[in-house]
């Protein structure tokens, strides 16, 4: 892998208003081509809005979502092209008569990838993904794609390492969510959020704490140290309709060592090198060379209890 200069972005998307948020996208670009940047990630459907999702009928989906080949995707294509990086963005896509949660990446020799979400729950009418994504880019590096709930299956990170992934994209909206689980995340007070400058530390504790960073930190780093990639983790943060974002967003190494991170409770970017010749002696790295495949049938037969991530997300 070359080394590359990788940026992550975190802030407040407008529900429904893709001019607004693509326009953010812009200005965030920019300040990133100024920086040298070539790899940029973008939150989980940013473009669109997210957790209001799970309110919209079928037909305000319907005009909500957009084809691939979409005015939104367009815009990322250009400004790819433009400034010469790779940018993905999350939005919903729609392909006939089917939606989904889906993350598109804009590469500057005008190719596409996306990646549909393969755990939504964000809308009965949203469908999920089947199908992994993993793909070279212009700047030396073979990229995968991820979408929050997906990153938290360990097996999905496996199987996208041994694909050849070298840098997870990994686009969440995620912090502060509604939970009945006690001992996992819990809202923030939207009082706390809107009263940020006034009082910093309040915002800050609860972003640093539990509901942000703390659980962050119980397994995100573990996805990069244990396959043996970069991992790219880009967030919300602010109001999401009737939740708080934690924003928190990092990059990591091989080694799940963070390289750089934000712990502003505000929209930012996050800048860092990504040192490939980390890669061949990364412990994960090693760690996979010693699998013993025939050993894992297991992990492939049902046992009963699975359900699907809808119903287990509104049981959290």
């Amino acid at each position: 892998m070359d080394d590359v200069r990788a940026a992550a972005v975190q802030f407040e998307s407008i529900q429904a208003d893709k001019a607004a948020n693509l326009e953010k996208i812009r200005q965030f670009t920019a300040q990133a081509a100024g920086r040298g940047v070539q790899l940029l990630v973008f939150p989980e459907c940013c473009i669109t809005g997210y957790w209001f999702l799970r309110k919209l009928s079928r037909e305000q989906l319907h005009h909500l979502a957009e084809p691939l080949n979409g005015p939104s995707s367009a815009a990322l294509s250009e400004l790819a092209t433009r400034h010469g990086m790779t940018i993905g963005a999350g939005l919903i896509e729609a392909d006939e008569d089917r939606y989904y949660n889906t993350y598109v990446v804009a590469m500057p020799d005008g190719r596409m990838e996306r990646h549909r979400k393969l755990h939504a729950f964000e809308n009965d009418h949203i469908a999920s993904g089947n199908e992994f994504t993993v793909f070279d880019t212009p700047h030396g590096f073979r990229a995968g794609v991820l979408i929050c709930y997906d990153v938290n299956l360990v097996e999905n990170v496996r199987i996208t390492a041994l694909l050849g992934a070298e840098v997870l994209l990994a686009p969440h909206q995620t912090g502060g969510c509604r939970t009945h689980n006690p001992d996992l995340m819990g809202l923030i007070d939207r009082r706390v959020w809107e009263n940020r400058a006034r009082d910093p530390e309040a915002i800050r504790g609860e972003i640093l704490g539990e509901k942000g960073r703390g659980w962050l930190m119980r397994w995100l780093p573990s996805r990069a140290h244990d396959n043996g990639l970069f991992l790219v983790f880009a967030n919300g943060v602010g109001i999401d309709d009737d939740e708080i974002r934690t924003g928190n967003s990092m990059i990591l190494d091989p080694y799940g060592r963070i390289l750089n991170e934000t712990q502003e409770p505000a929209e930012d970017m996050v800048v860092a090198d990504l040192r490939g010749e980390l890669l061949p002696r990364s412990t994960g790295r090693s760690w996979i060379q010693a699998r013993r495949p025939e050993l894992y049938r297991r992990l492939v037969v049902s046992t009963g209890r699975e359900r699907t991530s809808r119903v287990l997300k509104f049981e959290e």
